[in-house]
C-alpha cells in the first residue's frame, strides 16, 4: 500500500488518500500545500518498514530530477536522502535517447544526491547486448557510475501497469479469440488494470474502445468504475455511446457496468 495515493476524480482535482483513508479532495495547486503532513505520513512508514525488515526497495516515482516540483518533493531522492539509501538509476532505451536521459539526469542532482547514485541500469533493451558494449563503457567513463545491469524487454511478466496510459498501446489476442469484449476507455478510467486477466486470456479479444466505430458488435461491453461519474457519463452521450450501447444490448449483447451504472 502506498502511504500517499492520488485517485483522479475530475480534471485538476484528486482524492488524496493517506495510509489508506481518504484524506480529503484536492486541486493540484493545494496538493502542494500538504506536502508537509504528506511527508510524515511517506517518513513514518518507511521508519516502520526498516524496523521491521533487513532489507527495504523504495520505487521510484517517475523522474529523480523534476526541477520545478523539487522544493516540495516527498518521493525519490528525498527519501533516498532520508535513508541514506544506495540508489540504482534505471533508463528506459525503449523510448530512444537512454544515455542522454541519464547524464542529463545525473547532471540536474544537487551533489549530495548524486553521491548516493550507485549503480545504472538500462531497461527494455531489444538485439544483441554487443552492440551496446561501447555505448556502456562511454557511460561508465563519462558518469564514473558502472552501469549495474541490461534488462532485455519482456512482454509476458504481467505487471501491472501504473497508468492508464498504458492502455493506448494494449495487445490484443484475435487470433486465438472465441469472445470479444469492449471496454469504454473512459477520460477518467479507475482500476483499469482489472481488465489484465481478460486481456491476457487466449480466448478473448479484450479491445479499449473510445468511439462507436470501434465498438463493431462485441459479445460484450464493460462500462468501467469511474470516480468522475457525471462528466464522464456527459462524455459518453456526447460520442454517441450511450446510444450505440443500447443498440447493442437490444441486439443481445452484454452488458457489464461497474460502480458507474445500475
Amino acid at each position: 500500500m502506498n502511504p500517499v495515493l492520488l485517485k483522479p476524480e475530475a480534471d485538476h482535482i484528486s482524492q488524496v488518500v493517506v495510509m489508506g483513508r481518504p484524506l480529503l479532495s484536492a486541486k493540484a495547486r493545494d496538493y502542494f500545500g500538504l506536502k508537509p503532513q504528506l511527508w510524515e505520513a511517506v517518513h513514518t512508514s518507511l521508519d516502520s518498514l526498516r524496523k521491521d525488515f533487513d532489507i527495504v526497495v523504495a520505487e521510484g516515482a517517475g523522474s529523480p530530477a523534476e526541477i520545478n516540483l523539487k522544493a516540495t518533493e516527498i518521493v525519490n531522492m528525498r527519501v533516498a536522502l532520508y535513508a541514506n539509501a544506495p540508489v540504482l538509476l534505471c533508463g528506459d532505451i525503449d523510448r530512444g535517447g537512454v544515455f542522454a536521459s541519464l547524464v542529463g539526469t545525473l547532471e540536474l542532482l544537487e551533489p549530495a544526491e548524486r553521491d548516493i547514485v550507485k549503480g545504472l541500469i538500462i531497461n527494455k533493451f531489444r538485439g544483441d547486448p554487443e552492440l551496446l558494449a561501447d555505448g556502456i563503457t562511454w557511460l561508465e567513463d563519462r558518469t564514473g557510475i558502472p552501469v549495474a545491469g541490461l534488462v532485455h524487454h519482456y512482454r509476458d511478466i504481467h505487471v501491472p501497469e501504473e497508468d492508464s496510459v498504458a492502455l493506448d498501446t494494449s495487445e490484443r489476442n484475435s487470433a486465438q479469440s472465441v469472445l470479444d469484449v469492449a471496454v469504454i476507455q473512459l477520460p477518467h478510467i479507475a482500476n483499469f488494470d482489472d481488465f489484465d486477466p481478460l486481456a491476457r486470456h487466449p480466448g478473448v479479444d479484450l479491445k479499449y474502445v473510445d468511439s462507436p466505430a470501434q465498438l463493431a458488435s462485441p459479445d460484450l461491453v464493460i462500462i468501467p468504475g469511474t470516480k468522475t461519474t457525471i462528466p464522464d457519463l456527459a462524455w459518453m452521450n456526447d460520442r454517441g455511446l450511450s446510444k450505440a450501447i443500447t443498440e447493442l444490448h437490444a441486439g443481445g449483447s452484454a452488458i457489464i457496468g461497474i460502480c458507474v451504472v445500475d
